[in-house]
């Protein structure tokens, strides 16, 4: 098979025809030997059912029914597995991301056969000033607290080789980023400029975007408890040189210090940074904990379309 075209379904009813019908005819314009792969990752309305009427009607689609909600990169990878291409195009269903990017992303790796990977990056990332400017903050502090080259502002719009997709199936964790794993792999890739459109809504709210931006923090440095030690360093200094200054006032100058305000807050200040310390220490030893009970990522309840139906 040429091409596989993967992606997930999550309240994503509203969306799927249109997607369908946009994702076929750019997919039909590259060649006529493809598939769709739908992944349900156990969306509460009725997009499996919609998913499961396309596949009826179409025979070039195949639906993956997940068992209940794994999460967005879980069942992208899920989806990669069940493909089949030799070039895998991964995008969200949410039209947020053009379908039509296929053909563009196409040319771009056929004038350059070497690339493994083209994927898109946002000409301005879309969303308000908080958004914009949370997003920035994100990366600034990605970038201090990894070593990982991880693009800024990409799309899940991507084309893909098979031998890259295999590659990025081979990393085991499940506490992970999937587009870090996209960065760890390698390969030739080359970032095209996208237009990323905002439906208005959003499935990931604050709290949600904090622990996924904690998740890719920690799922892929360990920069984090390094700095950790020379926090804890510099204070042991900077309180060895503060305990030198108050003996050298007593002994020398007969000078005794008063008050308990600058006590106060040193207990504090030193308090704090031990709890948060212990934060930090707590979510590797959790990941630890996930990743040595090796549950499955994702589970299968059933693929339909094809000859694994």
């Amino acid at each position: 098979m040429k091409l596989s075209i993967v992606t997930s379904l999550y309240c994503s009813a509203a969306h799927v025809a249109e997607f369908h019908r946009r994702v076929r005819a750019a997919a039909a314009a590259v060649t006529p030997d493809f598939e769709i792969v739908l992944v349900d990752d156990g969306s509460p309305d009725d997009s499996l059912t919609l998913a499961l009427g396309l596949c009826a009607r179409d025979p070039q689609v195949r639906v993956v029914e997940l068992t209940r909600n794994f999460g967005h990169h879980q069942a992208l990878l899920a989806g990669l597995a069940a493909s089949k291409g030799d070039h895998v195009f991964l995008i969200d269903s949410d039209l947020e991301e053009a379908p039509e990017l296929l053909g563009t992303f196409w040319a771009a790796m056929s004038a350059d056969p070497r690339l493994d990977v083209v994927y898109g990056v946002q000409e301005r990332r879309k969303g308000g000033l908080f958004e914009r400017l949370s997003g920035r903050m994100f990366y600034a502090v990605f970038d201090f607290l990894s070593n990982t080259d991880y693009p800024h502002d990409t799309l899940t719009a991507r084309l893909m080789t098979r031998h890259y997709v295999d590659s990025v199936l081979q990393y085991p964790e499940r506490e992970m980023d999937l587009w870090c794993l996209f960065s760890l792999a390698g390969y030739r890739q080359k970032g095209i400029a996208a237009v990323k459109l905002s439906k208005g809504t959003s499935t990931y709210s604050l709290g949600r975007r904090i622990a996924i931006a904690v998740q890719t923090i920690t799922s892929f440095s360990n920069r984090p408890l390094v700095h950790i030690f020379f926090a804890g360093l510099a204070v042991t200094l900077v309180s060895m040189l503060w305990i030198a200054y108050l003996l050298v006032n007593r002994l020398v100058y007969d000078n005794v210090p008063e008050g308990w305000t600058s006590i106060l807050a040193s207990v504090w200040l030193l308090g704090g940074l031990i709890l948060f310390s212990l934060g930090i220490i707590g979510i590797y030893l959790s990941k630890m904990f996930l990743e040595v009970k090796g549950r499955p990522r994702y589970i299968v309840r059933s693929i339909h379309g094809g000859s694994e139906a």
